[in-house]
C-alpha cells in the first residue's frame, strides 16, 4: 500500500502572496464555467482603464512665474552660455492653459499612454470645454472610473484606444455609463 498524501495543505506550496497579476493576496471563488472568459475580460479591462491617480483643479489666478525664455536652439550635446540670447519671459501659465475656468490636472498611473509620451507619475493637462474629436487625447469616465485614452469609432461605435501594444482597446458599449470629461492639451514631466 502506498502512504504517499495528496491535496491538501502543504507548507510552502502555492502562489506566493503578492504575486498575482495585481500584486495583492487573492481568494479563491467560484464562478461558472461558462463565465470564466467574460469575467477574465472584465477584469483585465477594468485594470487597463484606471490608469488616473489625482486630479487636481487649475487655480483661477494663477500667480505669475516667469522664468526666462531663451531664444537659442539648444544641441542636446555639449552645454553652451546662453545669457545673451533671451528673448522673453515664458509664463508655464500662459503656455499651457488656454481657459482656466474649464481646466485641471490630472496625474498619471500605470503605462498604458506611454507610446503617446504619457508616463507613469506625469500630470497632464485638461480641458472641458474642447469638444473631443476622434484622435484626440481624452479624459473619459467609464461606469464611473477614470481613463485616459485615445478617441477613437468603429461601425460607429466608440473606442478607446491605449497607446501601448500590450493594453488592449476599450469598446464603448450601450451598457456602460461613458462620458467624455475633457480633451487633453498637454503634459507635464519631472525628470
Amino acid at each position: 500500500m502506498n502512504d504517499i498524501k495528496h491535496g491538501g495543505f502543504r507548507l510552502g506550496s502555492g502562489r506566493k502572496s503578492g504575486s498575482g497579476f495585481f500584486g495583492e493576496k487573492t481568494k479563491v471563488i467560484r464562478v461558472p464555467a461558462s463565465r470564466i472568459i467574460e469575467i477574465k475580460e472584465y477584469i483585465k479591462s477594468r485594470y487597463q482603464m484606471g490608469n488616473t491617480d489625482t486630479v487636481m483643479l487649475a487655480h483661477l489666478s494663477p500667480q505669475k512665474k516667469h522664468l526666462n525664455l531663451f531664444d537659442y536652439k539648444v544641441p542636446a550635446g555639449f552645454p553652451s552660455p546662453a545669457d545673451d540670447h533671451i528673448e522673453k519671459v515664458l509664463d508655464l501659465n500662459e503656455y499651457l492653459i488656454t481657459r482656466k475656468e474649464t481646466t485641471f490636472f490630472v496625474k498619471i498611473k500605470g503605462d498604458s499612454m506611454i507610446d503617446a509620451s504619457i508616463h507613469d507619475g506625469d500630470i497632464v493637462i485638461v480641458d472641458r470645454s474642447r469638444e473631443a474629436k476622434i484622435g484626440d487625447i481624452i479624459l473619459a469616465s467609464i461606469d464611473g472610473e477614470f481613463t485616459i485614452k485615445t478617441l477613437a469609432k468603429h461601425l460607429s461605435q466608440p473606442r478607446l484606444l491605449p497607446a501601448n501594444e500590450k493594453f488592449q482597446p476599450i469598446i464603448v458599449n450601450k451598457n456602460m455609463q461613458f462620458e467624455i470629461w475633457g480633451v487633453i492639451t498637454g503634459a507635464v514631466r519631472k525628470f
